[in-house]
Formats: structure tokens, C-alpha cells, sequence
């Protein structure tokens, strides 16, 4: 990597996927005198800690603390090292901010999203089944994908289904058929990954995002508001995002306050556009390739300044 950036003359050197880049970080500071940028697309110390609360027996608290661990003394000094850590939230900025050696090492490099790509909805899935609830993400064995899916069929949909009887839940993403092989219940469709989530999200009545331990910003929330899409998340499912509980999404932590948000969502149709349509606006306004670029721009100006050489 040193001898591309030498023959490209660079002058940043910019780590993707931070949270495991920290060897990396260490090794390219030790062996030349470029400015690095670690680009975290989350706390993961944060994570992995929050998955406690969650934790079958005493061998599984005491693996996910060790591993908690680990991971916040490699935030600490990787912060510190880095000449620049970007945060995708406010959220997760402060707490960098606290490990860094000053507030200038961490700056905003939100998660964006292709607007312009969501402007035409594909056909629907074949026999797509309404109304429908939809939840997407990355799954494996006690990951959060997997918690939120199960508390979503253990204590959430037998709630919606009282009101709305043939509700039927979409789960779709990687490792979403293994992870979930167990799960036998005609009104619940378990897809795997998929070349695209578009023709089942753009003709979801509700996208879900239940998680109750992560970190990051969510871009399954970017992503169903591109598509216009009406979300009910947890507060955690929200963090880092500007939005605000009835005007552009729902919120609710408890199985009984989800389930009546989704049957609202699905029953008064003129509140779910609305709601929807004020978070494209928010997405279009906020979390566009054009602002990511901007954000970018003002972090290489930072870096490539002389005001600003002799302090990172």
C-alpha cells in the first residue's frame, strides 16, 4: 500500500472500514509520515458492550466484555494516531472526541445514499403479500439482526396481528435463512440475501429497524426513506439520525407501543405518507452523495492546510 501511495504521490492515505483498520493505521504511521485518515462507520467497542444486557450465560458476558475491551483501548490509541478519525453521527463524534488528543481529529463523514437511484420503484416481488412489514440487514448466529427479528416475531407481530390479522413479515438479508432456519409460520417469508431488497421494501406497507443493541447510523432508515417508506424504529435504531417521533418516523422500545405504531402506520395510510415523505425530505436534505462529498472536502482541506500541518 506505501509503495502505491509513494508512486501516486498521495497526500492522505485513507483507511475505509476503520473498525478494523487499526493495525493498519499503526503499521502505515510507523513506517512513513503520511496523514491518515481512519474512517469509522461506528463505536464498535459500543457494539459489542451493548450486546450484554443480552447475553444467555456468564461464558458469553464474559467473551462479549473481553472482546468490549479490546476493542475500546484499540479506539483509544487509534484516535490518537490518527491524524483524522470521522465519526458518522454526532453521537459517535463525542465519544471519539473524548479518546483524541484534541476536537480536531474527529470530524462528521456521515452515512449518504444515492437519492437518484430510488426514484423509480421496480415491479413487486413475485406473489408479494399485503399488507407487509418489512426488515433487512446482515444476519448471523446472536448478532443484533437476529435479536430484532426474533423479539419482532416473539412479542411484536402477535400484538399487530390481533388488528390486523394477515399482516404478512418480510425478512430479508445475508445469512437471514440460516440464522432464522427455525422459523415456521406461513405469514413470514425469510428470503436470504438478494440481488436487491427493492421489490420487497418500495411495496413494504412499514420498514422495521427493532434493534436493541448496535452502533452507527442506520442505512436500512436512509434507505426506506429514499424509497418513501414509513419506519418504526427503536430509539437505539435511530441513534446518530435527526429525526423526530411523528413527524418523519415512529419510535417506540416496548413490543406493545411498536405494535400499535405499526398498525397505525398501516391503517391511516394519510399519516404513513406523511410521515414518509418528510423523511425523504430529511434523507434528500442531509444524507445525499453531494453532502457526503462536502463533508469529505472540508476533511482534506483540514488535513492539506498549513494552518492546521503542524497540529495533526
Amino acid at each position: 500500500m506505501l509503495n502505491v501511495a509513494d508512486s501516486i504521490q498521495a497526500d492522505v492515505i485513507w483507511l475505509g472500514y476503520g473498525n478494523i483498520s487499526y493495525p493498519l493505521l499503526r503499521y502505515v504511521k510507523g513506517h512513513s509520515n503520511y496523514k491518515v485518515v481512519l474512517d469509522a462507520d461506528s463505536v464498535w467497542s459500543r457494539f459489542v458492550l451493548r450486546g450484554l444486557p443480552f447475553a444467555k450465560d456468564r461464558e458469553e458476558r464474559q467473551r462479549i466484555e473481553k472482546k468490549g475491551r479490546e476493542k475500546e483501548e484499540e479506539e483509544r490509541w487509534g484516535t490518537q494516531l490518527a491524524d483524522v478519525t470521522t465519526a458518522v453521527s454526532e453521537v459517535d463524534a463525542d465519544y471519539y472526541c473524548m479518546l483524541a488528543k484534541h476536537p480536531d481529529q474527529v470530524h462528521i463523514f456521515s452515512n449518504a445514499i444515492d437519492v437518484e437511484t430510488y426514484q423509480q420503484a421496480p415491479p413487486p416481488a413475485d406473489n408479494l403479500r399485503k399488507p407487509c412489514v418489512y426488515l433487512a440487514g446482515t444476519f448471523w448466529p446472536q448478532s443484533p439482526m437476529e435479536d430484532a427479528a426474533r423479539w419482532v416475531i416473539a412479542e411484536v407481530l402477535p400484538l399487530v396481528r390481533q388488528q390486523i390479522p394477515g399482516v404478512h413479515f418480510y425478512i430479508i438479508g445475508k445469512g437471514s435463512d440460516q440464522t432464522l432456519s427455525d422459523i415456521d409460520d406461513p405469514d413470514i417469508t425469510i428470503t436470504g440475501q438478494l440481488p436487491s431488497v427493492l421489490p420487497y421494501l418500495y411495496h413494504a406497507d412499514v420498514a422495521l429497524v427493532p434493534l436493541r443493541f448496535e452502533s452507527g447510523t442506520r442505512f436500512k432508515i436512509l434507505e426506506a426513506g429514499a424509497c418513501g417508506i414509513p419506519v418504526v424504529s427503536t430509539t437505539l435504531g435511530a441513534e446518530g439520525i435527526p429525526v423526530t417521533h411523528e413527524k418523519d418516523i415512529l419510535i417506540a422500545d416496548e413490543p406493545e407501543p411498536f405494535a400499535n405504531s405499526i398498525i397505525r402506520l398501516i391503517t391511516d395510510r394519510d399519516f404513513a405518507i406523511e410521515t414518509a415523505e418528510n423523511l425523504r425530505t430529511l434523507v434528500r436534505e442531509k444524507y445525499s452523495v453531494a453532502s457526503l462529498a462536502q463533508e469529505g472536502q472540508l476533511i482534506l482541506e483540514y488535513l492539506l492546510s498549513s494552518s492546521n500541518s503542524s497540529n495533526v
